[in-house]
């Protein structure tokens, strides 16, 4: 199983406008009692007052939208964005409203709503920036990295684009292409999350430019809390084969975040390539205990129990894993070959 490394404008009908003018939702019928609870909760009389005193107050929608938004109303708080874009088409407010048309999965409206405000505000990188994101979401890699590439041709130095760019190179698997773009992104602003980003794809293709980054920023940490560049560590190690140091480095990932369910994966794939399938199978195991719904746990479980040649204590494991995932192949594959 592939483990993962991760905006838009929906025009509603004037009534709904309308109902928004008069300070709620209050008046939508059948279907919307529990938006019609929400913005009766005591938290918002004071702004729902104001919007009815002011009804075409941009500002006054956006801070009723924020509020809604912080208490988890997403799909309430969207009519007032749309409703203070519509009052006031301002460039915070366009954030604001793409951040939460990704939340609630508007994609197609996202996208709308960012074209429309790289025209209205050519001299804001961040609406370029925000429709790579969209691009990428709606499977449009190459438009993504074409919109990225315009940005760093008006602006070399631009980090974050670099670092955007790098990210979706690594999804791309054009490693060699990510690595110069997180180099140069991490050259110009040398972040942790971009150290650390280049270090785990130094790290997959075993260059020990890994361990020297990871090394820098562990030094760096105070507070003794990072997990990350030992995490990093251990996959260097245990992609060249040096899998007791490996082992050490996810035991200090362990130790600093026991829930930390990779880094049991890690570990127990380590002693399996080793062929210590008791050692790998008590650590997946201690995996399965901390996560019970990560697939990955039960899909390696069996394998231990396939490589014991227990096949039906396998099978048990892998339509577990299967269950979990309903995209996960390699453990479909196992079910299809330890049944026979």
């Amino acid at each position: 199983m592939n483990k993962p490394l991760p905006l838009f404008l929906g025009i509603l009908s004037i009534t709904i406008f309308a109902c928004l003018g008069c300070g709620g939702y209050d008046n939508y019928g059948n279907g919307h009692e529990r938006e019609s609870d929400i913005l009766k909760r005591p938290l918002f009389t004071t702004i729902n007052d104001s919007i009815r005193q002011y009804p075409r107050d941009a500002s006054l929608y956006l801070r009723r939208a924020m509020l809604l938004s912080r208490n988890d109303a997403h799909e309430i708080a969207n009519r007032d964005y749309e409703k203070s874009w519509e009052l006031n088409a301002s460039k915070e407010t366009a954030l604001q409203l793409a951040a939460n048309l990704a939340i609630i999965g508007k994609a197609a409206e996202r996208l709308n709503l960012l074209q429309d405000c790289i025209q209205k505000f050519p001299m804001a990188p961040e609406f370029k920036r925000l429709m790579g994101e969209a691009y990428i979401e709606a499977g449009k890699s190459k438009m993504a990295l074409v919109l990225y590439d315009s940005l760093l041709k008006k602006d070399s130095l631009d980090f974050e684009a670099w670092y955007e760019k790098g990210l979706l190179l690594e999804q791309l698997h054009d490693t060699v292409l990510a690595i110069v773009s997180l180099k140069k992104a991490f050259a110009l602003q040398p972040m942790n999350t971009y150290a650390l980003e280049l270090a785990h794809m130094y790290a997959e293709t075993s260059n020990p430019m890994a361990l020297e980054i990871c090394e820098e920023v562990i030094s760096k940490d105070a507070s003794r809390e990072l997990i990350d560049p030992f995490f990093i560590k251990g996959i260097y190690y245990a992609n060249t084969q040096q899998y007791k140091l490996a082992i050490a480095q996810f035991d200090s990932c362990i130790r600093r975040d026991w829930k930390f369910t990779d880094a049991y994966i890690e570990k127990g794939i380590a002693f399996f390539k080793q062929k210590n399938y008791d050692e790998a199978l008590s650590t997946f195991q201690m995996a399965a205990t901390v996560s019970n719904t990560n697939p990955d746990a039960y899909y390696w479980i069996g394998r231990c129990y396939e490589a014991s040649n227990k096949k039906e204590e396998a099978k048990i494991y892998y339509e577990r894993a299967a269950a979990l995932d309903k995209n996960f192949t390699e453990a479909k594959d196992a079910l299809r070959r330890v049944r026979g």
